[in-house]
């Protein structure tokens, strides 16, 4: 992430906004899931768009109206966090309202903020509570959201407490908003407030006595970059991965007829396992900055993928389960291991990992969790390690307000640290991905000269 400071965002108000209806929901206890990331930051995700043509003070009486009806939807987000007498901690949908920011920056324009490089380090002006940690939601919003004007564009910035939310959540919720403004009568993804599963623990969670911090040093020297994986790229890569030759000329048309021609079948080595293109692509990464940190070949490395278990645990949850219901699953290898085999080896640990992370797995976590109760502890300590998250599965640019799709996803500072990497929907849609890298300085300049990891990325 760039080091320089632009100052560029002057806030013009703030306000709190209240749900249209009053809530009746009862207290939600924060699970398992939930509670891993008490210790971390607010999630930080936004969308920026092309100009409404509508006037600035019509678009802000618009966005605060139909937050006021999104939340009487979501209820939790207008609640605060409350802890009893033995040590659990509920969301308590009290009404009690979240932040709304409005802000310019019309000196800037869209393509200011569409860096061919680094992002820039502006997007941290675009959100609201920089660095704040999940368990301040005690006392103050769950949620806030910011808009920003820009010369030929607006963002819309949220930030939520990560506590109360995973991602499908978030971008359920998002898409709600967009839903709404955009003069929907009614939300076309309902959230399921059910606490039901095994999610929900008796044990209790004791916090650490002080000040509460993230596990990593946020303000670490970093870069951060964007690079775009077009659905050819990915496909090429897939069928690298899966030892299958492609046409020299390969082009989406040919894809698109080979990946729906049931006559063609992977061919590899010893295996039949279909490996998926985002697997390769985790695969090229483990690759990429394993190479550029020079690591000592003993080195263990880690390569950490978030996962929805909604689907994974039996009996399922509903998709639109609101709440976190994720897992970390760590994939390890030694250097030489990661380097000295080739890219279809790295995927097989992935995938590997990931088919194993079942009903029974997620059970077994939560077990363990339950015998010894903590926070996830994000970070790169060992400086060996990589974290994927977020998902190309999101509906990300499924967010019209009223005025077309957004033209690009972005987040804020939260939770970035060496080797957090976030995955997007691309841009151009058709399967293709766009990856938010954070990584050393050094690191980035690694994988910028990396002849393998160059056949694959742009941006």
């Amino acid at each position: 992430m760039s080091s320089s400071t632009t100052n560029a965002v002057t806030i013009l108000e703030k306000r709190i906004v209240f749900p249209e209806q009053k809530s009746t929901l009862s207290d939600l206890k924060l699970s398992i899931s939930d509670l891993n990331m008490i210790c971390c930051h607010y999630i930080q995700k936004g969308c920026l768009f092309t100009n409404p043509s509508i006037p600035s003070h019509t678009l802000i009486s618009l966005l605060t109206n139909s937050l006021s009806r999104a939340l009487s939807i979501f209820p939790p987000l207008a609640g605060r966090f409350l802890t009893d007498s033995d040590g659990y901690i509920y969301i308590t949908s009290n009404d009690a309202g979240v932040d709304f920011v409005h802000a310019t920056a019309t000196d800037r324009r869209i393509a200011d903020l569409l860096s061919p490089t680094d992002v820039p380090h502006l997007f941290k002006e675009l959100f609201p509570y920089d660095k704040k940690i999940n368990y301040d939601a005690h006392f103050s919003p769950i949620l806030a959201v910011q808009v920003t004007e820009l010369a030929d564009g607006v963002f819309i910035g949220c930030a939520v407490s990560h506590a109360v939310v995973d991602g499908t959540s978030l971008w359920n919720f998002f898409n709600t908003f967009a839903e709404v403004t955009g003069g929907a009568t009614s939300a076309s993804r309902l959230p399921d407030f059910r606490r039901e599963s095994i999610l929900v623990s008796n044990a209790v969670l004791r916090l650490p006595e002080g000040e509460i911090k993230v596990a990593f040093n946020a303000d670490e020297r970093k870069r951060e970059r964007i690079f775009s994986f077009s659905y050819v790229s990915l496909q090429k890569l897939k069928a690298l991965v899966n030892y299958r030759s492609l046409p020299e000329n390969v082009d989406v048309e040919w894809i698109g007829k080979e990946s729906n021609d049931t006559n063609v079948k992977p061919v590899t080595r010893n295996e039949t396992v279909e490996i998926s293109s985002f697997q390769s692509l985790c695969a090229l990464m483990w690759r990429a900055v394993t190479r550029a940190r020079n690591l000592p070949e003993t080195k263990t490395t880690t390569f950490r993928m978030a996962v929805n278990i909604r689907h994974r645990l039996e009996p399922k949850l509903s998709a639109y389960y609101f709440g976190n219901a994720i897992q970390s699953i760590a994939t390890r290898a030694s250097a030489r291991d990661v380097l000295s085999n080739d890219l279809r080896w790295c995927a097989e640990q992935l995938n590997k990992n990931v088919n194993a992370h079942d009903s029974t797995t997620v059970r077994r976590e939560v077990e363990d969790w339950e015998r010894e109760p903590k926070c996830f502890a994000l970070g790169n300590k060992d400086g060996a390690t990589m974290q994927m998250g977020s998902s190309p599965r999101f509906p990300m640019y499924d967010n019209d307000f009223g005025w077309g799709r957004p033209v690009a996803v972005r987040s804020g500072a939260a939770n970035k640290f060496d080797g957090k990497m976030s995955a997007f929907p691309g841009r151009e849609g058709g399967g293709s991905v766009d990856l938010e890298v954070v990584l050393a300085p050094e690191t980035m300049a690694g994988i910028e000269n990396d002849p393998e990891f160059l056949l694959y990325a742009s941006g």
